[in-house]
């Protein structure tokens, strides 16, 4: 079941960066803490307030952010030169 309910993007929160639950706990800091090797139990222990929930909602919005459409773009040339 998708987490992605629970981030939150508010204009008055952090700037409007992406947060959880309204918190001013970025999506990026759980992500920057995980890519550290902070293990879940760590960041949960150092954020009471955090669920474990939380944590697979900031990877979950991180996948779907990075997946992107690829453009290809192909090259004409004519006479020698490009356009």
């Amino acid at each position: 079941m998708s987490q992605l309910h629970r981030i939150t993007i508010d204009p008055n929160v952090c700037g409007g960066k992406p947060c959880i639950r309204g918190l001013r706990v970025r999506v990026k800091d759980i992500l920057e803490l995980l890519a550290a090797g902070v293990s879940r139990e760590e960041i949960l222990q150092d954020y009471p307030y955090l669920e474990d929930e939380d944590i697979t909602a900031a990877l979950e919005y991180a996948a779907r952010q990075s997946d992107h459409p690829v453009l290809r773009i192909t090259e004409h040339y004519s006479n020698g030169s490009s356009h």
